[in-house]
Protein backbone atom coordinates (compact mmCIF):
# COMPACT_ATOMS: atom_id res chain seq x y z
CA UNK A 1 0.00 0.00 0.00
CA UNK A 2 1.27 3.21 -0.91
CA UNK A 3 1.58 6.52 1.71
CA UNK A 4 1.86 6.10 5.52
CA UNK A 5 0.78 2.56 7.44
CA UNK A 6 0.29 2.34 11.10
CA UNK A 7 2.49 1.35 13.27
CA UNK A 8 0.73 -1.93 15.09
CA UNK A 9 3.98 -2.47 16.82
CA UNK A 10 3.90 -3.05 21.09
CA UNK A 11 2.39 -4.66 23.78
CA UNK A 12 -1.40 -4.89 23.61
CA UNK A 13 -3.92 -6.33 26.59
CA UNK A 14 -7.43 -7.27 26.07
CA UNK A 15 -10.22 -5.10 27.44
CA UNK A 16 -13.31 -6.66 26.08
CA UNK A 17 -14.70 -9.73 23.79
CA UNK A 18 -17.57 -10.45 22.27
CA UNK A 19 -19.02 -13.50 21.18
CA UNK A 20 -16.11 -15.54 21.60
CA UNK A 21 -17.66 -18.51 22.66
CA UNK A 22 -20.39 -18.01 19.48
CA UNK A 23 -17.18 -18.08 17.22
CA UNK A 24 -15.89 -21.40 18.69
CA UNK A 25 -19.61 -22.77 18.07
CA UNK A 26 -19.79 -21.65 15.09
CA UNK A 27 -16.53 -23.44 13.77
CA UNK A 28 -18.19 -26.75 15.64
CA UNK A 29 -15.52 -26.69 18.67
CA UNK A 30 -16.69 -29.06 21.47
CA UNK A 31 -18.50 -27.71 24.38
CA UNK A 32 -15.34 -28.89 26.60
CA UNK A 33 -12.84 -27.51 24.57
CA UNK A 34 -14.95 -24.12 24.30
CA UNK A 35 -14.97 -23.94 28.11
CA UNK A 36 -11.23 -24.22 28.05
CA UNK A 37 -10.59 -21.79 25.42
CA UNK A 38 -12.94 -19.60 26.84
CA UNK A 39 -11.40 -19.35 30.41
CA UNK A 40 -7.30 -19.15 29.10
CA UNK A 41 -8.39 -16.64 26.09
CA UNK A 42 -9.87 -14.37 28.84
CA UNK A 43 -7.05 -12.54 29.36
CA UNK A 44 -4.64 -12.89 26.50
CA UNK A 45 -1.18 -10.77 25.51
CA UNK A 46 -0.33 -9.78 22.66
CA UNK A 47 3.04 -8.51 21.62
CA UNK A 48 3.03 -7.23 18.21
CA UNK A 49 6.94 -6.29 15.81
CA UNK A 50 6.36 -4.60 12.72
CA UNK A 51 8.98 -3.76 10.17
CA UNK A 52 7.57 -1.94 7.33
CA UNK A 53 4.80 -4.13 6.08
CA UNK A 54 5.81 -7.06 7.97
CA UNK A 55 4.14 -7.82 10.99
CA UNK A 56 5.02 -10.50 13.88
CA UNK A 57 2.48 -10.93 16.26
CA UNK A 58 2.73 -13.42 19.38
CA UNK A 59 -0.74 -14.06 21.52
CA UNK A 60 -0.06 -15.73 25.03
CA UNK A 61 -2.57 -17.01 27.35
CA UNK A 62 -2.25 -19.70 30.34
CA UNK A 63 -2.89 -22.42 28.19
CA UNK A 64 -0.71 -21.93 25.29
CA UNK A 65 1.42 -19.20 22.78
CA UNK A 66 0.85 -18.74 19.42
CA UNK A 67 3.02 -16.79 16.67
CA UNK A 68 2.45 -15.43 13.31
CA UNK A 69 4.68 -13.92 11.24
CA UNK A 70 3.34 -12.30 7.79
CA UNK A 71 3.69 -9.78 5.04
CA UNK A 72 1.02 -7.34 3.95
CA UNK A 73 0.46 -8.28 0.77
CA UNK A 74 1.77 -12.00 0.36
CA UNK A 75 -0.15 -15.00 1.31
CA UNK A 76 1.00 -17.01 4.32
CA UNK A 77 0.03 -20.50 6.42
CA UNK A 78 -1.64 -20.16 9.86
CA UNK A 79 -3.78 -22.30 11.89
CA UNK A 80 -7.43 -20.93 12.47
CA UNK A 81 -8.50 -20.66 15.98
CA UNK A 82 -9.92 -24.07 15.98
CA UNK A 83 -6.49 -25.29 14.61
CA UNK A 84 -7.13 -25.55 10.93
CA UNK A 85 -4.26 -25.45 9.06
CA UNK A 86 -5.52 -22.78 6.15
CA UNK A 87 -3.52 -20.50 3.52
CA UNK A 88 -4.37 -16.44 4.40
CA UNK A 89 -4.11 -13.97 2.54
CA UNK A 90 -3.83 -9.88 4.46
CA UNK A 91 -4.15 -6.77 2.39
CA UNK A 92 -4.43 -2.98 3.25
CA UNK A 93 -8.22 -2.26 3.31
CA UNK A 94 -7.33 0.96 4.60
CA UNK A 95 -3.98 2.70 5.96
CA UNK A 96 -4.69 1.10 10.00
CA UNK A 97 -6.96 -1.44 8.72
CA UNK A 98 -5.46 -5.12 7.67
CA UNK A 99 -8.39 -7.51 6.38
CA UNK A 100 -7.21 -11.22 5.89
CA UNK A 101 -9.40 -13.93 4.14
CA UNK A 102 -8.32 -17.25 4.83
CA UNK A 103 -8.87 -20.86 3.06
CA UNK A 104 -8.57 -24.33 4.59
CA UNK A 105 -6.17 -26.42 3.07
CA UNK A 106 -8.13 -29.30 3.47
CA UNK A 107 -11.62 -30.50 4.65
CA UNK A 108 -14.55 -28.12 5.54
CA UNK A 109 -15.61 -25.59 7.21
CA UNK A 110 -16.80 -21.91 7.29
CA UNK A 111 -15.46 -19.38 5.65
CA UNK A 112 -13.01 -17.88 8.60
CA UNK A 113 -11.57 -13.88 8.14
CA UNK A 114 -9.95 -12.00 10.66
CA UNK A 115 -9.24 -7.73 10.91
CA UNK A 116 -7.20 -5.90 12.80
CA UNK A 117 -7.32 -2.23 12.98
CA UNK A 118 -5.90 0.59 14.94
CA UNK A 119 -8.41 3.21 16.03
CA UNK A 120 -8.08 6.99 16.25
CA UNK A 121 -8.43 6.91 20.17
CA UNK A 122 -5.30 4.08 20.22
CA UNK A 123 -7.03 0.68 20.57
CA UNK A 124 -6.87 -2.45 18.31
CA UNK A 125 -9.56 -4.04 17.30
CA UNK A 126 -9.16 -7.77 16.37
CA UNK A 127 -12.80 -9.06 14.75
CA UNK A 128 -12.72 -12.88 14.05
CA UNK A 129 -15.30 -14.20 11.88
CA UNK A 130 -16.95 -17.81 10.89
CA UNK A 131 -19.43 -17.79 8.49
CA UNK A 132 -22.12 -15.16 10.05
CA UNK A 133 -20.93 -15.44 13.81
CA UNK A 134 -18.16 -11.89 14.37
CA UNK A 135 -16.31 -12.06 17.42
CA UNK A 136 -14.69 -8.85 18.19
CA UNK A 137 -12.02 -8.25 20.51
CA UNK A 138 -10.27 -4.74 22.00
CA UNK A 139 -7.29 -4.59 23.22
CA UNK A 140 -5.10 -1.22 24.68
CA UNK A 141 -1.44 -0.84 25.15
CA UNK A 142 -0.15 -2.29 28.00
Amino acid sequence: MEGEVADFSGSWRMKSSVNFEELLKALGVNVFLRKIAVTAASRPAVEISQDGETLSIQTSTSVRTTHVSFTVGESFSETTVDGRPCTSYPHWETGSKITCEQSPQKGEGPKTSWTRELTNDGKLILTMSAGDVICTRVYERA
